[in-house]
């Protein structure tokens, strides 16, 4: 579900019961208005299907500094509010696009300046340590492709220049690759930060021609870029281990971006994705 509102995506309540057929317990709100924010009514759907809200997810334009501010809360209260109100413990915050992911449309510069990642990272504080008062939940960074969010050396930027008693790092395997990254490697080296997941893989002949053809993410989706495990990379077994080797408690949260995709695509991927993780041990 990338919109709250597209005539591309199932309606509401085929997704809820086809997660809970699928076999999975939790869910994220994702986009804000896509479930119900009544949050009696959002509880009352998701208990009946056996389900349970872990987080809820928000897109934010730290990096502009005091000027976007008040909208920035505004809407994170939003979104905390109703995500604390059905038992959630987490906010998944994704820097804003420098890239329209609906028309592809640079919007500003892929790279920020140094006085923009001073606004990033005191902002993304600022926004943890409010989160945390005002609504009892934890801020966990999503690096993000075609964000200012995505590479390598952004994430470990962005991880040494804030707070690690306020901000924690929502490792998204698939997005992590589709930029480069190492999901492994990041695991050992700022394992301390990592306080969620996201489970997803690449198909990497298809990411070759993505990066070959400078392919903005969203055609890339369309391309096919993400695909159903184990099918892709990174490979998600040694992941799963060494996440389970820093001995803390962690959501992992199963995706695969298929937008748009035909109605009776995704079923039968998340039941084979869910068998496959729990045959890793997860």
């Amino acid at each position: 579900m990338w919109f709250a509102d597209d005539p591309r995506q199932v309606p509401w309540p085929t997704f809820l019961d086809e997660v809970a057929r699928a076999g999975y317990e939790w869910i994220e709100l994702g986009p804000y208005g896509y479930l119900p924010t009544d949050p009696v009514r959002l509880a009352d759907e998701t208990a009946r299907r056996g389900l349970r809200v872990c987080a809820g997810t928000v897109f934010t334009s730290l990096h502009r500094g005091p000027a976007v501010w008040e909208a920035t809360r505004e809407r994170v209260d939003r979104v905390a509010g109703l995500a604390r109100a059905v038992g959630a413990r987490h906010l998944v915050v994704i820097p804003s696009f420098w890239r329209d992911d609906r028309t592809a449309e640079v919007i500003e510069p892929p790279e920020l300046t140094a006085a923009q990642w001073r606004a990033l990272a005191r902002g993304t504080e600022r926004l943890a340590r409010e989160v945390r008062e005002r609504h009892g939940l934890g801020v966990v960074v999503h690096p993000h492709a075609d964000t200012h969010l995505a590479t390598e050396a952004q994430v470990e930027r962005v991880l040494d220049a804030t707070d690690p008693d306020l901000v924690a790092l929502c490792l998204d395997t698939g997005h992590y690759a589709y930029c480069g990254g190492d999901s492994l490697k990041l695991i050992e080296t700022y394992g301390e930060r990592v306080g969620y997941l996201h489970l997803k893989q690449v198909d990497p002949a298809v990411l070759a021609g993505v990066v070959a053809d400078g392919v903005p993410f969203g055609p890339a989706v369309r391309r096919g870029v993400m695909c159903e495990p184990p099918y892709g990379v990174p490979a998600l077994e040694p992941v799963l281990a060494a996440a389970q080797g820093l001995g803390v408690d962690l959501f992992a949260v199963v995706e695969q971006d298929m937008y748009p995709c035909p109605p009776d695509r995704p079923l039968p991927i998340a039941a084979r994705t869910r068998r496959f993780l729990r045959s890793c041990g997860a």
